[in-house]
């Protein structure tokens, strides 16, 4: 956590009070509320914003392929964190960058799968990342 960065703490009160109420949010809540608190808890929550940043982007923007990408990104820049705190959550970045290659496919935007492939392959063999 950058211990220079302001945190409201009335938005992680409220964040934690939506994830811990009755009944199940929707994943655009849910990925509200996880943006907020993986700023207090990264190791916590990453993990957690990653997979609904995707299910966000399949469920609410299937339509919007512009958005579902950015989404996806977004799950990918997440997932990447997640794997620079824990090596071994390599599964996470894995997942994250294949929905995001599934995506770009969909998208029909071929030069931008090579560098995804190349990714993918480099976490599969365990070499660690260069800053991305």
């Amino acid at each position: 956590m950058n211990h220079t960065a302001k945190i409201n703490h009335d938005a992680v009160l409220r964040a934690r009070v939506a994830l811990l109420g009755s009944g199940t949010l929707p994943v655009r809540q849910q990925v509200a509320a996880f943006r907020v608190l993986v700023q207090v808890s990264p190791l916590a929550y990453l993990p957690l914003l990653a997979v609904a940043l995707y299910e966000y982007s399949r469920q609410e923007f299937a339509d919007r392929p512009e958005t579902a990408l950015a989404l996806r990104a977004e799950s990918v820049a997440a997932a990447r964190r997640m794997y620079a705190l824990e090596p071994e959550r390599a599964d996470l970045l894995l997942a994250s960058l294949a929905g995001y290659r599934e995506q770009l496919g969909l998208m029909d935007r071929q030069d931008e799968l090579g560098t995804v492939d190349a990714e993918i392959a480099l976490v599969a063999s365990g070499r660690p990342l260069v800053a991305v």
